[in-house]
């Protein structure tokens, strides 16, 4: 349930019942965004025969994967991260769709290699 005790939202004061509509980005935008935050100390990348692009830790704990035109044997899915698992805690991944902003996708990559730590 949302609250609205502490919604700061920009409508709601008098003579308004109903929130204005909202512009959504949309559409994939520039790929950059999120391949520019691995750096080749830590990261491979590969360019495949299909230009789908693989970035991968150097120690193959983690993988990126952008499908421009979408990946093989998927519903247009344009991006895959995973991050394996230990002995004791699970791996986990997430996919974006092809039409994906890049801005929400590097987001997400911004999020996980901040979690992440050099041994």
């Amino acid at each position: 349930m949302l609250s609205t005790s502490l919604c700061k939202c920009p409508y709601g004061g008098p003579g308004e019942s109903y929130p204005p509509l909202r512009k959504w980005q949309l559409g994939p935008g520039q790929p950059t965004l999120v391949m520019d935050q691995f750096c080749a100390d830590d990261f491979n990348l590969v360019v495949d025969d299909r230009a789908d692009v693989h970035v991968n830790s150097k120690d193959g704990s983690f993988y990126l994967g952008w499908f421009p035109s979408g990946r093989p044997g998927t519903d247009s899915e344009g991006w895959k991260i995973a991050v394996t698992g230990t002995a004791k805690v699970r791996g986990y991944q997430m996919s974006f769709d092809t039409e994906t902003p890049t801005d929400t996708v590097a987001a997400a990559v911004a999020r996980v290699l901040e979690t992440s730590q050099h041994l």
